[in-house]
């Protein structure tokens, strides 16, 4: 755990974040989740910032994973993916054990910060619990909505673990990142079964019944189907769609909702402004914080679990 505190308060961590907060122009419909005032760490303006700079290193690292997404998450790709990783049968570990392994990962994807992921996962955490002191359940699912990056150590390339997820199967969103650019070179675009409207898709059909493109949000909340967690609907939910901004932020694919999605949009939304608004320098004290959310993964996901 010593560790851990060093790398998180390492001065040139710190400085990277600090270049990476400069102004910057948003491209992104998730601003109409406003954060309240409260969340303000920085600027609403300067998250989710996807303008194009190749001089700049970060956006252009961001724009490359998404286009590699873009091109690669197809219909027989996902399918593939969940053929195998919902074998569950490629490591056994506890959640928390999972959890520290997140300080090695830094997201590929994430324009706003450049800072371990286990990081991330405290402040989203922390600050659900400040403002749902009641709702033990909700703290610990904003510690692990992002587990499912995992992945990334088990042979995963990023761009089929992180970033904004869409539905595969049918035409893609407009307000999906870099979608004027991004999908040209995927198969799916040309074909007939999966780049109409509603592609494989019947109308109001639900996104339960979606095939979502790869990634941690669709494998995190198999991980948890499987081993039995006492997490209850709204968590789970949360966790599968968090990432899914063409929905809950970009307002297209309503056409496949139905009045479950419709209803649990609220719980997202909620969510939502804890992941994103939260994302800053400041580095919580996580060797206090292990006691209180070890509590609250023997409540909910005790033990070894299959992944």
């Amino acid at each position: 755990m010593q560790v851990i505190l060093q790398i998180f308060t390492d001065s040139a961590v710190m400085r990277v974040v600090q270049e990476a907060c400069g102004p910057l122009e948003v491209m992104d419909p998730s601003l109409l989740l406003r954060p309240e005032p409260t969340f303000a760490a920085k600027p609403v303006s300067m998250f989710r910032d996807y303008s194009v700079d190749p001089e700049d290193p970060i956006k252009e690292r961001v724009r490359v994973t998404y286009h590699k997404m873009h091109t690669y998450q197809t219909v027989d790709f996902v399918r593939g993916k969940m053929d195998y990783w919902l074998r569950f049968d490629k490591f056994c570990s506890t959640v928390m054990d999972a959890l520290v392994k997140m300080n090695d990962l830094v997201d590929e994807s994430d324009p706003d910060v450049d800072i371990p992921n286990l990081v991330h996962a405290f402040q989203t955490a922390e600050r659900i619990r400040a403002d749902h002191p009641q709702e033990d359940w909700f703290h610990l699912t904003g510690l692990i909505h992002d587990l499912g990056k995992i992945m990334a150590f088990y042979g995963e390339p990023q761009w089929a673990v992180v970033g904004d997820t869409f539905p595969v199967g049918c035409a893609w969103g407009n307000s999906i990142v870099y979608r004027q650019t991004s999908f040209k070179n995927n198969p799916d675009g040309n074909n007939s079964l999966y780049n109409t409207k509603f592609g494989i898709y019947k109308p109001n059909c639900g996104l339960e019944d979606e095939v979502m493109s790869w990634g941690h949000d669709e494998y995190m909340y198999q991980v948890l189907k499987h081993n039995k967690t006492t997490l209850p609907e709204e968590a789970l939910y949360m966790i599968r769609f968090h990432s899914f901004y063409p929905w809950h932020a970009g307002g297209d694919y309503t056409h496949l909702c139905n009045e479950k999605d419709h209803k649990m949009l609220h719980w997202v939304h909620e969510f939502n402004k804890y992941d994103l608004y939260t994302k800053s320098a400041d580095v919580p004290d996580v060797e206090s914080l292990m006691p209180y959310y070890q509590s609250l993964i023997d409540k909910y996901i005790p033990g070894e679990i299959e992944w």
